[in-house]
C-alpha cells in the first residue's frame, strides 16, 4: 500500500498489522486478539483523518497512484466493450480512450482520460493530457452515439489538455471549443463523471453534460494549485494556499451550482475498494439514464442549454449606479473625484 503524507499515522499501524499476520500464519503463537485490536485502531484512525481533510489533501487523494482510472471502470461496468480508435484526421490519441459497450443492458458510448498505471504506460498515455486528436476522436464517438441513439458516458481525469507547441499547431483550442459547441446540442443523453482531476479546458473538452457528477475526493478548476501558485507567487511553495483560494473540491463545486451531485467514495478514497466504487458508478449511471432516456430530444437539448445558461452571476449597471452598492469596500464616485483633485494639487505643489 502507498500512504500519502497525511496518512502516515496509518502506515505504522499497517506495518504492525502485517507483522502480527505473519506471526499468525506461522502458527506458533495465537495473536488473533492483537490483530483484531489493530484493525479496530486502523478504522478509528482512518475516520479521524478523513473527516477533516483540507482542499490540498483532496487534491492529493485525486492523484493517488493506486486510484482507479477510466479503463478500470470501463472494463468493470461494461459488457462487450469494443474500443474505437482515431479521429480520422491525424492519429489515435492514447490519452483519451473510448468505444461502445453495454451498461446495465443499455448500449452506450463511453470514453475517458487514461493516465496509465506505471511510468511506461503514463508516458504512453501522455499522463492523461489529450492532444487535439483526442478531443476530435471523442467528438467522433459522440456523433456516432447520436446517430444510433446511444447515451454518452464521459469519465474525466486529467491535469489539463496537452500544452505543447505541436498541440497548438494542430488547433488545441479549436478542438475543445468545437466539442463544447457540439455537446451542447447533442441529441442524446450525456453523463459526465469527474473521477480524479478535472483541470481547465482539458476537462471541459468532454465535460459538458445533462448531469455532471464528482467523486468525493476529486477536484475541478480552471487551474491546478501548483500552477496557480507559480503564477501568483513565482514558485510552488504556496500550493496549499492556492487550493484553498480556488475552492476546487466537490463540495465547493456543488455549492456554486457547477456540478449536480457528489458520489461518495469508500472511506480512505476510491483506491481502497475499487470494486465497490465501480459498482457505485454503475448503479448511478443506471439511475440517471432512467430519468434522461425517456425525454424528448428537443427537450433534452433545451434543458442542457438552460442549465449552462443559468451558471454564474452577473450585475447590470446603469449610469446612476454607485460602485459602493456593489462593492461596499470600494470608494464612491465623489470620493474618487475628491482624491483626484487632491492628487492634482499635490502635483502642482511639487512642480512649483
Amino acid at each position: 500500500m502507498i500512504f500519502l503524507e497525511f496518512e502516515k499515522p496509518l502506515e505504522s499501524l499497517h506495518e504492525q498489522l502485517e507483522k502480527f499476520k505473519q506471526i499468525d500464519a506461522e502458527g506458533d503463537i495465537d495473536v488473533a486478539d492483537k490483530i483484531s485490536e489493530i484493525e479496530k485502531k486502523i478504522v478509528v484512525k482512518r475516520k479521524e483523518i478523513f473527516q477533516n481533510l483540507n482542499r490540498w489533501q483532496r487534491v492529493q487523494l485525486s492523484r493517488h497512484p493506486e486510484r482507479p482510472y477510466s479503463l478500470y471502470y470501463i472494463h468493470e461496468i461494461c459488457k462487450n466493450f469494443t474500443e474505437l480508435h482515431g479521429d480520422r484526421y491525424f492519429k489515435d490519441d492514447k490519452a483519451i480512450v473510448g468505444g461502445i459497450g453495454k451498461i446495465n443492458g443499455q448500449s452506450c458510448v463511453i470514453m475517458g482520460h487514461q493516465k496509465g498505471d506505471n511510468t511506461k504506460l503514463r508516458q504512453y498515455r501522455n499522463f492523461g493530457m489529450a492532444n487535439p486528436e483526442g478531443y476530435r476522436k471523442a467528438l467522433r464517438l459522440m456523433k456516432l452515439a447520436e446517430r444510433f441513439s446511444m447515451p454518452v458516458i464521459c469519465l474525466i481525469d486529467t491535469p489539463g489538455a496537452y500544452p505543447g507547441l505541436e498541440a497548438e499547431e494542430r488547433g488545441q483550442a479549436e478542438a475543445i471549443a468545437r466539442n463544447l459547441f457540439e455537446m451542447a446540442q447533442l441529441r442524446t443523453p450525456i453523463l459526465c463523471y469527474i473521477i480524479g482531476e478535472g483541470a481547465s479546458g482539458g476537462a471541459l473538452g468532454i465535460g459538458l453534460g445533462d448531469k455532471v457528477s464528482m467523486f468525493e475526493n476529486t477536484w475541478y478548476s480552471v487551474i491546478s494549485p501548483e500552477s496557480c501558485s507559480s503564477i501568483l507567487w513565482k514558485n510552488w511553495d504556496h500550493k496549499e494556499e492556492a487550493a484553498e483560494a480556488l475552492k476546487l473540491t466537490a463540495e465547493d463545486m456543488l455549492a456554486n451550482g457547477l456540478v449536480d451531485e457528489i458520489i461518495k467514495e469508500p472511506l480512505g478514497g476510491a483506491h481502497t475498494d475499487r470494486e465497490k466504487m465501480a459498482k457505485t458508478l454503475r448503479l448511478h449511471i443506471k439511475k440517471e439514464l432512467a430519468d434522461l432516456l425517456p425525454l424528448d430530444k428537443d427537450e433534452l437539448v433545451q434543458r442542457r442549454i438552460d442549465k449552462y445558461s443559468k451558471m454564474g452571476r452577473y450585475l447590470e449597471l446603469n449610469e446612476d449606479s454607485e460602485i459602493e452598492d456593489i462593492f461596499p469596500d470600494t470608494k464612491s464616485k465623489k470620493e474618487v473625484k475628491t482624491d483626484k483633485k487632491k492628487d492634482k494639487k499635490k502635483k502642482a505643489v511639487v512642480e512649483k
